[in-house]
């Protein structure tokens, strides 16, 4: 196909620039007596990680900000409301897989929220099979492996990295 003037083909609406697949991660946290927990569910009929624990997570809708993607996504899967500024900023990770297809390089933008309304419960049982507290420092072997690296920072108590970068 015959470039552009500009060098680009004539589909390529993006100029060469990567598109970003964007999504929020909510990651609910208490403490009480028995020390601190984070609310996981066992994905399942997804077609992606089933049969893994998650933290709460979706895609950033058109028209959406990641912090609203993160209010919406807290409620639908959890039935728990959450405002937005009880969202605290946890890290932002990129992850890619060199010169794999579009779908593929995703912005992931982790929030840790310690206040809510309402109690966690699964709302999502075609995608959702269990959903459970799980104390921080112990956390089951089978977390999906990037929301299991943020949850291993955030259990050593030591500020996560604002940015991450993990090739898939």
């Amino acid at each position: 196909m015959p470039a552009h003037a500009d060098g680009y083909a004539p589909d390529d609406h993006l100029h060469g620039r990567t598109l970003l697949v964007a999504a929020a991660y909510v990651v609910l946290r208490r403490s009480d007596a028995d020390g601190d927990a984070v609310l996981l569910q066992r994905r399942t009929g997804t077609g992606y990680m089933d049969g893994w624990w998650a933290v709460l997570a979706g895609h950033v809708e058109p028209g959406e900000s990641v912090h609203e993607a993160a209010v919406r996504e807290a409620a639908e899967e959890s039935g728990v409301v959450v405002e937005v500024d009880a969202l605290r900023p946890l890290t932002a990770l990129h992850r890619f897989q060199r010169g794999g297809p579009q779908v593929e390089q995703r912005v992931d933008v982790f929030f840790e929220v310690t206040a809510w309304t309402g109690e966690p419960a699964l709302r999502e049982p075609d995608r959702t099979s269990a959903m459970r507290w799980f104390p921080l420092d112990a956390l089951p072997e089978d977390v999906v492996p990037h929301e299991r690296l943020v949850l291993d920072l955030l259990a050593t108590n030591r500020p996560v990295p604002a940015v991450m970068s993990v090739p898939g």
